[in-house]
């Protein structure tokens, strides 16, 4: 199982989509294995954008991630990055297609609702800047086999 970080971003929690986001999540499959509600600092938000550094957008980033409350989770599924990503949607929420999160809630580039790791590597990177490893709670999910087709269950 794969693991990725997703931040519901200060527009969407001043707009009360905090429920309506996770529940997406959730209902494709995706597990919680860790769960958040903080404000993150411009220091820390530099850090998680670092690869955006220099780019026109940037310093309006750090400032938005810093401007409110945010809930921060780990995501565990099969492809979890890509699942989720597909989930979000594009970008920008007007370009976004409906049933995503963002072609459903957004109509901004910058106000795009949820971030998302595009990578393992990412991914493990932006885990470990938000969560300590013996805080996230892995365990064995009784559903599982009725939301993957699992190599050796034989269901039917």
């Amino acid at each position: 199982m794969q693991r990725t970080l997703a931040i519901i971003k200060p527009d969407a929690v001043q707009r009360r989509l905090i429920g309506k986001i996770i529940s997406r999540l959730e209902e494709k499959g995706l597990e919680i294995i860790a769960l958040k509600m903080t404000t993150i600092s411009e220091d820390m938000a530099r850090e998680n954008y670092s690869v955006h550094e220099g780019k026109e957008y940037f310093d309006k980033l750090v400032k938005f991630m810093a401007s409110g409350p945010v809930v921060i989770l780990v995501l565990r599924g099969k492809n979890a990055i890509e699942v989720t990503r597909r989930l979000m949607g594009s970008t920008s929420g007007h370009e976004a297609d409906a049933g995503t999160i963002r072609g459903d809630y957004a109509m901004s580039g910058r106000f795009n609702l949820i971030h998302g790791s595009d990578s393992v590597e990412t991914a493990e990177r932006e885990i470990s800047l938000f969560f300590e490893n013996e805080t996230l709670l892995e365990h064995e999910m009784s559903d599982l086999r009725w939301v993957y087709d699992m190599p050796g269950e034989n269901l039917f």
